[in-house]
């Protein structure tokens, strides 16, 4: 053990010991960073989702003095908890190397104020950048060193005692005192540099983002049905004044329809005075109040004697009693309302304010009458009307060579007025530079074949990227890298929310909060950046939470410039003939290595390239590729830092062993066709946090010992899991999710281990396991699938109430063919909301539910089943809003009283009596059912 242990700290010191100082590395040319290559991309349609309120979402902290990390050193925060670990957990490893372990910790908590302190100049800044990037691959090595050693020193069952703990400790001693101190000392130096001789500079170009851009008011496409309804609302009488928020994302139109509503006729003429007022992120209280009463004083000698106060009330004296309109345009904050909100007469209900924000929770902040108006995006029409504008200065010019190949273009833009300008400016420069319509429509083809391509060329990259950036440098430290981290995603991609806060804990971008598990937290994180509209959503559960996500391409541009500069991840199209050499250089220093390639699969692995400081290997294209058996092994093989490895796209022939070698693993998501057995090798990564396997086995045998997994937080398959009864082992404790697992693995062991669970499937014979379910003891049990399988059809009866998780909400039976006799058990489970019957989960002609009730219940699906009479009370259903009904095709009718409660109806193949009387009783409760 103690030649191992030197082995790794001379290699560790070595490694810190090659760095050169930071004070000549910030004018050094930056390293390449990782590669995230995409010649393909999928194109995303865009959903309507005319159901979902974004301003409905769980309202999450964004007060940074809350968050003490800093995320553009995430890096060095979770080194910081790993070293905090290191000392509270394994005492007994490191032995007399204690106290040096401690005062590495001092050292890294002050290299995080470091990272801190220059976390302003991030986005400007090189020499900030270069500091960043440097002590984050000094951080990285460090890492790396202390987990290989915890492995060994684990799985060899060793102490660092006597002799050996000695030198363990003096190697920790010799890194501080040396490098990681020199280190300190030169990135100090740095940041007062900065701060004096980049101060000015940085200020100018914060200066030339924010200040006051011209208005669009020439080439303009009016959203006439938005301007209506805002008109509509700002006309409509109210006792008190009405605060109108106008939401959106970056670029989407906001001020510009704002502009126009301020400058309509009948506006003009119903508000004697209208005062127009632009906020920014420097937002100063008295200088806005300032702006408003200048449209009231004599002279500006008056206003600017006044003290904040007086002016506050002089604002609210001119305001009281008269009929204005308000526009306060590019409210950014909800502190930058409350600096401003104590000047408005709120008992005036002539007066209107109108606002317009990037942020949802803003909209929600302010004390409104009416509903925050979202901006919706262009429809495709509204697309080729703005991009012939901007071509040809009208609607009519176009030749009609070009209007099939424009109409695509316009359509690729994802109805975002910002990205149609830019486009349009490429457009127009072809148009009137080349000679010939055949060779501007040739260009066009060309351009059409990868819009987004354009959007990184030129100058034409900062007129989108400024835009986005004002919102990336007000971000809070705790969003900035789980934003950028968006980029890795390729475009149009359908974002599982669930697979991305899986992915955000595997990098380290979350950080442990007292009393919140990590998933809430990165939860709350996705919500946050839903609320700022840089985040889109796609699809909602039944429960109205967040399912699937895609990020805009004009935000994906800027997070892949931005990750660039700061070393997160570079994109790369292609694989090109003479790429091989240039890329091994480059994998020498990359940290993220995402792969989009289809068919250059063959060409990337067979150049078997090492990358070892590649910590994550991410591929998420479409199309899978299939991966010849003789490279089954050069992705362990060749990435041993691997902390992520999201390989789904990639179809292995079998699971390559050698996996189990990557001693830094935390996450997997692996694609194995026929997959029977996961190797016992598996229990050895005591990092690893989520597993999840696609594969088309239905049984999967667990060999590894998931009770030896002390950080193992999710395990997902379709196959149905059997562990082993026998096994021993203490862990289990971070277990979120097991879904699924065979019936006889389900014993008394789950509930004893794994007694935080939140998520559990099973599948297989369930009859055995209906007569004794031991599930009663999760008391953090949500959500329960239960899938049978196997000749035996008909299940007798359910679980008894007392075998169930207490706290289950959400249930999903599927082929179980049950008697509808049973479903007055089901009512009894007392904080039940979400019921989902499929495939026969129950049959029967006649289902009776008048005399019990679903106290909690709010969705209902019943897929596939032989159902003709259901009948039940006005007590029956008392919360549901929300009812889904397939392939239910002898159904006679729905409950009136269900029908009456409801908010949502989604109705397919049933008969024609139940899709009239659903259409009727929708347009009375101006409902919108989806009639397949």
């Amino acid at each position: 053990m103690l030649t191992s242990s030197r082995d790794n700290w001379e290699r560790l010191v070595a490694a810190v010991v090659k760095r050169q100082q930071i004070w000549e590395l910030c004018h050094q040319q930056s390293r390449t960073p990782s590669i995230c290559s995409s010649i393909t991309s999928d194109d995303f349609s865009e959903q309507n989702l005319s159901d979902f309120d974004p301003f409905s979402l769980p309202p999450s902290p964004l007060l940074p003095s809350k968050y003490s990390s800093n995320q553009d050193g995430a890096a060095v925060t979770f080194l910081l908890e790993q070293v905090t670990e290191v000392i509270r957990g394994y005492a007994d490893l490191i032995s007399s190397a204690d106290k040096e372990f401690k005062k590495l910790k001092e050292d890294v908590e002050v290299l995080k104020a470091i990272l801190k302190d220059t976390s302003s100049t991030s986005t400007m800044n090189k020499g900030a950048r270069l500091i960043k990037n440097q002590i984050r691959d000094v951080v990285y090595e460090v890492e790396d060193a202390i987990d290989t050693w915890l492995t060994e020193s684990k799985a060899k069952h060793r102490l660092m005692r006597g002799a050996a703990g000695l030198t363990f400790a003096k190697k920790v001693k010799t890194l501080r005192e040396g490098q990681v101190k020199e280190m300190l000392h030169k990135a100090n130096e740095m940041r007062i540099a900065l701060k004096y001789a980049g101060t000015t500079k940085e200020a100018e170009v914060l200066e030339r983002r924010k200040e006051d851009r011209p208005i669009r008011q020439d080439n303009v496409v009016r959203l006439i049905d938005a301007e209506d309804i805002i008109i509509g609302y700002l006309k409509t009488d109210q006792m008190k004044l009405d605060i109108i928020p106008i939401i959106g994302m970056p670029g989407l139109g906001k001020t510009t329809t704002a502009w126009k509503i301020f400058n309509d006729e009948s506006i003009r003429s119903a508000f004697p005075i209208r005062i127009w007022v632009h906020f920014s992120q420097r937002f100063n209280t008295r200088n806005v109040l300032v702006q408003i009463m200048k449209h009231f004083a004599s002279s500006n000698e008056d206003v600017i004697s006044m003290n904040n106060q007086e002016l506050s009330s002089a604002v609210r004296a001119c305001l009281n009693g008269s009929k204005f309109l308000l526009v306060m345009d590019d409210v950014w904050k909800e502190n930058h309302w409350d600096g401003i909100k104590n000047a408005l007469p709120y008992g005036n209900g002539n007066g209107k304010v109108l606002i317009t924000s990037r942020h949802m929770t803003v909209g929600k902040h302010v004390k409104h009458i009416t509903k925050p108006h979202q901006m919706r995006f262009f429809t495709e029409n509204e697309s080729w009307e703005l991009l012939q504008l901007e071509v040809f200065g009208n609607h009519e010019s176009c030749p009609k060579e070009l209007r099939v190949i424009g109409k695509h273009i316009a359509k690729e833009c994802k109805g975002v007025p910002l990205t149609i300008v830019v486009i349009g400016d490429v457009l127009k420069d072809s148009y009137l530079s080349l000679d010939s319509l055949v060779m501007v429509k040739k260009k066009w083809e060309e351009i059409a074949g990868n819009v987004n391509l354009q959007l990184h060329l030129g100058d034409r990259v900062k007129a989108t990227l400024d835009v986005v950036a004002l919102t990336y440098d007000g971000l809070p430290d705790h969003l900035r890298e789980c934003f950028l981290y968006l980029g890795v995603f390729p475009a149009g991609y359908e974002i599982l929310s669930r697979t991305l806060t899986y992915l955000w804990i595997a990098e380290g971008f979350i950080q442990p909060e007292e009393n919140r598990s990590l998933e809430k937290i990165a939860e709350d994180n996705l919500n946050d950046l839903i609320s700022m509209n840089l985040l889109m959503v796609h699809k909602m559960n039944p429960m109205r939470e967040v399912k699937v996500c895609h990020v805009h391409d004009m935000i994906r541009v800027f997070c892949i410039d931005e990750a660039s500069k700061q070393n997160l991840f570079q994109e790369t199209r292609q694989l090109e003939e003479d790429d091989d050499g240039a890329l091994a250089s480059k994998m020498q220093t990359i940290h993220r290595l995402c792969l989009c390639l289809h068919s250059d699969a063959d060409k990337f692995f067979s150049a078997n390239l090492e990358g070892p400081r590649v910590r994550s290997f991410l591929s998420f294209q479409k199309d899978v590729v299939d991966l010849e058996l003789k490279y089954n092994s050069v992705i362990p093989k060749n990435y041993l830092s691997l902390r992520v490895l999201h390989s789904k796209s990639i179809k292995f022939k079998e699971f390559p062993q050698n996996v189990t070698k990557l001693n830094h693993l935390r996450y997997i998501v692996i694609c194995v066709a026929d997959l029977k057995i996961l190797p016992k090798s598996l229990s050895q990564l005591w990092n690893l946090q989520t597993i999840i396997v696609d594969t088309n086995s239905n049984s999967l045998t667990m060999e590894a010992n998931i009770w030896r997994m002390i950080r193992l937080r999710h395990v997902r398959t379709k196959a149905a899991i059997v562990l082993d009864k026998s096994w021993k082992g203490e862990a289990g404790k971070n277990l979120q999710t097991l879904n699924r697992l065979s019936p006889e693995s389900v014993t008394s062991a789950i509930s004893k281990k794994a007694s935080n669970l939140k998520t559990l499937g099973i599948r297989g014979k369930l009859g055995p396991l209906f007569d004794n379910m031991p599930l009663a003891k999760l008391n953090h049990l949500e959500k329960l699938k239960l899938h049978q399988v196997g000749s035996e059809k008909r299940l007798q009866h359910f679980p008894d109430l007392n075998c169930l998780a207490p706290n289950l909400k959400r249930l999903t039976l599927s082929k179980t063919f049950l008697e509808w006799k049973n479903m007055s058990t089901l009512a009894k489970i007392p904080v039940l909301e979400v019921l989902k019957l499929k495939e026969n989960a129950f049959t029967g002609i006649s289902w009776e539910a008048d005399y019990y009730a679903f106290d909690k219940l709010q969705f209902l699906l019943i897929l596939n089943t032989n159902l003709v009479l259901w009948t039940a009370s006005d007590k029956t259903f008392p919360c549901l809003r929300h009812l889904e009904l397939k392939n239910c095709e002898n159904l006679n009718s729905i409950p009136n009283c269900v029908l009456q409660r409801l908010e949502d109806l989604d109705i397919g193949r049933v008969r024609k009596s139940i899709a009239y009387s659903a259409q009727n009783l929708a347009l009375q409760l101006k409902l919108a059912p989806d009639l397949v």
